[in-house]
């Protein structure tokens, strides 16, 4: 009988190597530029992948007010809030959302799909969003995505 003995690997903030990274949401579909930054976020594009810890990358999205939305959903989806008082339910549309903010739509679908915990909450810390397609990260020497 061959005893062969497999270690699950967990990381540790020593193993954790953190690098900068540039997505493009030009012409690219809400949801799915989401999910890629909310992958590369978590750190589930390396082999080092630990659920518990923040393994990801820290992730700058440039020419946010450029995504894409599919079918009617700039005239017909909705965002809702409620301000905590009788009668305070707030409705936006994706037209009103840009106008206002170019960076809240991929802000808001990228923390849809992050976890709903602390670790989420610290995940979208390593997120910068800008509307256009300057960043103030150069120094970072972000890499392409």
């Amino acid at each position: 009988m061959n005893t062969l003995s497999f270690k699950t690997f967990s990381a540790t903030p020593s193993d954790i190597e953190k690098k900068w990274v540039v997505v493009d949401a030009e012409g690219q579909v809400l949801g799915r530029v989401a999910s890629t930054i909310a992958a590369i976020l978590r750190g589930k594009d390396k082999p080092e992948f630990t659920p518990h810890m923040d393994t990801g990358n820290n992730v700058i999205v440039i020419n946010a007010e450029k995504v894409v939305l599919t079918g009617n959903k700039t005239s017909q989806k909705e965002y809702f809030r409620y301000t905590g008082f009788p009668g305070g339910e707030r409705f936006k549309t994706v037209e009103e959302a840009l106008e206002k903010d170019p960076t809240f739509l991929v802000m808001n679908a990228v923390k849809g799909m992050l976890p709903k915990n602390k670790l989420g909450r610290k995940l979208l810390t390593n997120l910068r969003v800008y509307a256009g397609p300057v960043h103030p990260h150069a120094a970072q020497k972000p890499d392409n995505a």
